[in-house]
């Protein structure tokens, strides 16, 4: 005998009300957001109007006093003979030197080594199957927030199975995948650990402040605070929106329970995850090791202090350290990582998949 599926009907019975203003606002948004062109096309657009619009304020005289040396700064034109033969051959070294980009490729991979290990998948399975039933929703927005550290793997892997997790529990599936959803898009540069996102971010802000001052370091971990805080802000919210807002539109679930064990893990992954634990340890009691100690090798070696040092000049590397080695670790027992090869593969995929950033990359700093 075949077996019973909840219906569509079941999955909704409550057709939400259309043409609301929510509704409208929400459309027009969509239809906003549909219409624009790629993100690298904007770019183009935008590169291509500071050419023109260089040319249009060295037309007319623009000038401006520069507030670090209060001297008197003119436009410069691009349209120029000079100017053209500037952007020809200094196209090359400006996508080299653009410090994103080096950030981000040496970060992704030990984050893409770990996610092709299936350390990162594992870890928020994990954090799925201990969620308390009570605290469910909040849990899954705050591993949603948490889960930009694995890149885009709160989207595969957190969203399904919040949904899986909800209807469990007799709840709205489609609500557990809104609010898996929602922190996983809404907190993605939110986190309690420094991530690949900031030393990208700081790269950008270090460009900027290079134009007042020169000398001014941005480190990685500028925006912590303000990150961490949002990380409890973004759950509450996500909490309280799910629950008062994206559920009773829903309807009551009038589906079966289902009991999915999709996230329950295996003896291999559990004792990976246990051994990827032992190796982050071992790595950050090592870490402060060389970075407590007030003649720490981490630190300044004139000033002995921490900001700066090179251990927040160098926190790109050690980020990409901080999933390598776990990752390297999980794979083992978990039957993942079997020789190098197993690692240099997993390296090369991510950096297979960091192709649309480069060319992102490339079209801002080249034109």
């Amino acid at each position: 005998m075949a077996e019973s599926r909840p219906s569509q009907s079941d999955l909704h019975p409550k057709t939400p009300q259309k043409n609301n203003v929510l509704d409208v606002i929400l459309g027009g948004i969509e239809r906003i957001g549909n219409a624009l062109p790629d993100p690298v096309t904007m770019f183009l657009i935008l590169a291509i109007l500071v050419i023109l619009i260089s040319g249009l304020a060295a037309a007319i005289n623009v000038s401006v006093v520069h507030p670090a040396t209060e001297e008197t700064v003119t436009a410069v034109s691009l349209l120029t003979p000079d100017g053209i033969r500037r952007i020809i051959t200094e196209a090359v070294r400006n996508f080299v030197e653009f410090p994103p980009l080096g950030a981000v490729l040496v970060a992704m991979l030990g984050v893409g080594l770990s996610e092709h290990t299936g350390l990162l998948s594992a870890a928020l399975r994990w954090g799925v199957s201990v969620a308390p039933l009570s605290l469910v929703c909040p849990a899954m927005v705050f591993l949603g927030v948490m889960s930009n550290l694995a890149s885009d793997a709160g989207y595969v892997v957190l969203t399904p199975l919040a949904a899986m997790l909800f209807a469990a529990v007799g709840r709205h599936p489609i609500a557990g995948l809104a609010a898996a959803f929602a922190g996983v898009s809404g907190g993605f540069s939110a986190n309690l650990l420094i991530g690949t996102l900031d030393p990208l971010l700081a790269g950008i802000s270090q460009d900027a402040a290079g134009f007042i001052d020169p000398d001014y370091v941005v480190n990685p971990t500028a925006n912590y605070y303000f990150m961490a805080a949002s990380t409890f802000v973004i759950t509450l919210v996500g909490w309280v929106v799910t629950d008062k807002v994206v559920e009773p539109r829903l309807g009551v679930y009038a589906g079966e329970k289902v009991a999915d064990d999709e996230h329950t893990l295996t003896s291999a992954e559990r004792k990976g995850l246990r051994w990827a634990l032992y190796s982050l340890l071992a790595f950050l009691a090592l870490l402060a090791m060389l970075v407590l100690p007030p003649n720490g090798i981490l630190r300044d070696p004139e000033t002995l202090t921490i900001v700066p040092s090179p251990f927040l000049n160098g926190i790109v590397i050690l980020i990409a350290l901080g999933f390598l080695i776990p990752g390297i670790v999980y794979g083992i027992p978990a039957g993942t990582v079997r020789n190098d090869k197993d690692v240099v593969k997993g390296m090369s995929k991510a950096m297979s998949a960091m192709g649309y950033y480069i060319v992102l990359s490339g079209c801002i700093p080249v034109l």
